[in-house]
């Protein structure tokens, strides 16, 4: 088991855009890392460049259901909108209210090369926005309102963490 360090606000990995993976079965331990970070108390959700990786894969915990995608994309998101609350692994101790839908579907590759495609809704939806969003560069603080991301950024520089 090889549980990895989490990359902190401020770290550039969390700001670049994910390559593509081309051989599926060349991040077997990549994937591995990932199941086993994201596989802690609290975690739904843990993408590649969260750990260091600037590759397109994350993992998710949710409901006791621990998976991966390779490669993932949201081909499909509801209508319905919803205001929830989020935080991140990447941003200790702050939580915001975020808009996310409902539900999304989502396809991506498995270590084998199949390729998968997942309804999700509720909890499962959101991770997936948030993990891909990850991959985009982007972190759920990105999506706030001015007022919001102010306040959000006043309270990471006043954070115990921040800058250590």
């Amino acid at each position: 088991m090889t549980e990895r360090e989490i990359r902190i606000f401020g770290d550039p990995v969390l700001k670049t855009e994910c390559r593509t993976v081309t051989d599926p079965q060349s991040v077997a331990q990549l994937v591995q890392d990932l199941l086993d970070t994201c596989n802690q108390p609290g975690r739904a959700g843990v993408a590649a460049n969260q750990i260091g990786v600037d590759l397109r894969v994350f993992s998710y915990q949710v409901d006791d259901q621990l998976g991966y995608l390779i490669n993932p994309e949201i081909i499909k998101v509801s209508e319905q909108v919803n205001l929830l609350e989020e935080g991140c692994l990447s941003v200790p101790g702050l939580w915001n209210e975020v808009s996310r839908h409902q539900a999304v579907t989502i396809t991506g590759q498995q270590l084998d090369g199949t390729t998968l495609e997942i309804e999700a809704e509720g909890l499962l939806a959101q991770v997936f926005q948030h993990e891909c969003d990850h991959l985009q560069g982007k972190l759920y603080i990105d999506r706030l309102t001015p007022e919001a991301k102010k306040r959000s950024m006043s309270e990471i520089r006043q954070a115990e963490w921040f800058l250590s």
